[in-house]
Formats: C-alpha cells, sequence, structure tokens
C-alpha cells in the first residue's frame, strides 16, 4: 500500500502545482482561490457526504460506521482536550491549534482511499468527516474567528451539517437519489481532493516561499502534526483493532489513521480566507505539512501493518 499512497499523494501534488503555475504564468491572482474556497467548503464538501453515504445499509457497514465514528470522536475530542490545555505553554495561535487538531481528512482522505481500497471504503471516510464538520462550524470557527460564543442555531443549519443529517437519512431509509441528480453529486463529489489542492496552489503562488520554509514555528507545528499525532493514534489503533469484533475493523480502523495522519486541513486555510483569519500562516503550514506527508503517511501506515 505504502508506493500506492505515494503514487496517489504525488498526483494530487501536480494538481497543487497546476494552481501554483496559472497564478505564476499571470492566468489568475492568488486572490481568485476564495471564489473556489467559498465552492469547496459549501458545495463540493456536502457533495461528498451525500455521495458516499449512497450505499446499501448492511450490519456489517453500520457495526463498521460506529466504530469509525467512535474512534474518530474519541481521536477528536482528545486532541481538542490536549491543544486547549498545551496552547498557553507552548503560544500555540489560533491557526496553529486548528492545524494541529484538524486534518485533511475530507479533502485528501476521500480520493485517497477511493484510490488505495475502492469507493466502498469511503463511507467509513465519513464517519471521521462527520466529526471533524461539526467540530469545524463549532470549536475550530470559534478558535479562528476568537469567538467563545457559538450559534448552535447557524452550526446546525449549516449546509455541511445539513448534509450529514440528510446523508445519514438517506442511508438509515435506503433512499436511492434518482440517476441524474446522484450523476451530478458525484461528479461534484470527485472534485474535494483536486479542489482543495488547486487552492492551496494558488495560494503559494502569491506567497514568499523562502519566507515559508525558514519560519521555524512552521516545523514545529508540522511536527506535531505528522509526527507526534500519527505516532500516538498509531499505537492507541493497534491495541484496539485487535478487540474490536467488527468485520474489517483493522482496515476501518487504518482508515481512521489515514485521516488522522494526513495534513492540516485545507479548510484551515479556506476557513481563514472566508472569516478574516491569518491565511498566509495557515497556508503555509499546509503547505509544509502537505509536502512532508508523503514520507509520514506512508511510514505510519508501516507501523500500523507491522
Amino acid at each position: 500500500m505504502g508506493l500506492a499512497l505515494l503514487g496517489k499523494i504525488a498526483s494530487l501534488f501536480l494538481i497543487m502545482l497546476a494552481g501554483y503555475v496559472v497564478v505564476r504564468c499571470g492566468f489568475l491572482r492568488a486572490e481568485d482561490s476564495h471564489t473556489l474556497s467559498v465552492l469547496s467548503l459549501y458545495l463540493i464538501c456536502p457533495c461528498s457526504i451525500i455521495s458516499a453515504f449512497q450505499i446499501d445499509s448492511t450490519p456489517e457497514i453500520r457495526s463498521g460506521l460506529m466504530l469509525a465514528l467512535i474512534a474518530g470522536l474519541v481521536i477528536q475530542l482528545a486532541l481538542v482536550l490536549v491543544v486547549t490545555l498545551l496552547k498557553k505553554p507552548l503560544r500555540l495561535e489560533p491557526v496553529e491549534q486548528t492545524s494541529i487538531i484538524y486534518s485533511n481528512s475530507g479533502n485528501l482522505i476521500i480520493p485517497l482511499v477511493s484510490a488505495l481500497l475502492g469507493p466502498e471504503w469511503i463511507v467509513y471516510t465519513c464517519a471521521f468527516t462527520c466529526v471533524q464538520i461539526v467540530l469545524h462550524w463549532s470549536h475550530c470557527k470559534s478558535v479562528i474567528c476568537n469567538d467563545v460564543h457559538i450559534d448552535i442555531r447557524k452550526m446546525l443549519l449549516n449546509v455541511n451539517m445539513i448534509s450529514v443529517f440528510a446523508g445519514i437519512i438517506i442511508f438509515a431509509l435506503g433512499i436511492r437519489l434518482p440517476y441524474f441528480v446522484q450523476s451530478a453529486v458525484d461528479s461534484l463529489a470527485v472534485m474535494i481532493g483536486p479542489a482543495a489542492m488547486m487552492v492551496t496552489g494558488m495560494l503559494i503562488a502569491g506567497m514568499d516561499l523562502k519566507k515559508i520554509f525558514t519560519h521555524k514555528r512552521v516545523w514545529f507545528i508540522a511536527a506535531l502534526r505528522l509526527l507526534a499525532v500519527p505516532l500516538i493514534c498509531v499505537f492507541a489503533l493497534r491495541m484496539v483493532s485487535r478487540h474490536t469484533g467488527v468485520p474489517n475493523g483493522d482496515m476501518i480502523l487504518l482508515i481512521t489513521l489515514l485521516a488522522t495522519a494526513s495534513p492540516s486541513g485545507t479548510t484551515i486555510t479556506q476557513m481563514a480566507q472566508v472569516y478574516g483569519g491569518d491565511t498566509e500562516y495557515a497556508c503555509s503550514i499546509n503547505v509544509v505539512t502537505t509536502l512532508l506527508c508523503i514520507v509520514t503517511m506512508p511510514i505510519m501506515v508501516a507501523l500500523y501493518q507491522l
């Protein structure tokens, strides 16, 4: 799986390079990526969730989803707690906190899992993604906006949250969308990885690369995001995988590990861009962690599979 994972990550890097080139050649400006960020947050991501839930509700899939959901929830809440306790001792800025906690589990993992394991496994990525979406539009947004007040109404009525609820209802009731609707949703869903990498490439083109790679804090956050967090999860998930009693439980937890070991979330850059956060710093962390994950992610997978 290591070589296949490497190849798929490399292909997404080429899309990021394409975004970089169109800006550097003057066809677009770095600021134009804002439109793509909005489309990704409010259209492509919801479609990817709805698409993943268009499967048969079997006992095996339901038990697998429950395992993935519990694993994702425990990991994310533990990260929120630990980072909250460490933010003062480590002097973590809002973008740094969210970059450690939230990974690129939707934008990167969905296309990776689809290519490596097959589209039938994507539904298990949605369990982790759904946990992150809830926290994105509550905890993450409040940290980036420096607003401790969480508007429950706005959070629940967010299009991404609505898509999660709709997906669960569709899955539970066995509802199938009409063919032409499903085809349109699937076509948008597969854009989630490419759109995120394109935004990153366009933003990089408008930044000082020397400043990115000489920023010591960026490397510190990258080490926490790509090494410290995944290593702890590797050993914890390996121990749990032996006792789940769920069919293919070890593979489902591997998907959870992939989601945890991925780079800092592109959604953080997009949210910072939309809500007035430190977009340049968020993008810097995303760039460095995305570049390094081509080495760290296969290592984490190998350690899990030993």
